[in-house]
């Protein structure tokens, strides 16, 4: 199975596990700066089917979201390291604000987020109405991109 893919071979990949009878679990974000509160929500998002699909935040949509001094790791970089990942089978890249469209696309059987989304998860309708699930994973305390960048900045050199 391939690691990094366009929207188009995802949206074809997704096709060929849905004949193969493979749970397909979906979710997204920045990851900007990898860290252990990352890998173990992705390793949960895993274990609930067959295949993790991992989309990322393109350069300019984290910077929309972030603000001008992010991101802090190119999205190149980023898809690069998460394709790496044990736990996840499939890295792509969006440039919106947020992936609805590529949710509605790819119609994953699970979508899953952060417990601090769970106020408002992008793609729960259409994953819904196609009968799939929603989830809201806890996050691991202590980690947050934004936290350990201001933490950084308060060190003193």
């Amino acid at each position: 199975m391939g690691r990094l893919y366009s929207r188009e071979n995802l949206v074809r990949a997704r096709a060929e596990w849905r004949q193969r009878g493979l749970k397909v679990v979906f979710t997204n974000g920045c990851y900007d700066l990898l860290h252990p509160g990352h890998i173990r929500l992705l390793e949960q998002a895993r274990s609930l089917g067959d295949v993790l699909i991992l989309a990322l935040n393109s350069d300019a949509s984290v910077e929309r979201l972030k603000g001008p001094t992010r991101p802090l790791i190119p999205e190149r970089d980023r898809a690069a390291l998460a394709a790496m990942l044990e736990a996840v089978d499939a890295v792509t890249v969006f440039d919106e604000d947020t992936p609805r469209e590529l949710i509605a696309a790819v119609l994953p059987d699970v979508l899953v987020k952060g417990a601090d989304w769970a106020h408002w998860i992008a793609g729960r309708e259409e994953v819904e109405a196609a009968g799939g699930r929603v989830l809201a994973l806890a996050l691991e305390p202590g980690y947050s991109t934004t936290g350990i960048v201001e933490e950084i900045l308060k060190r003193e050199p």
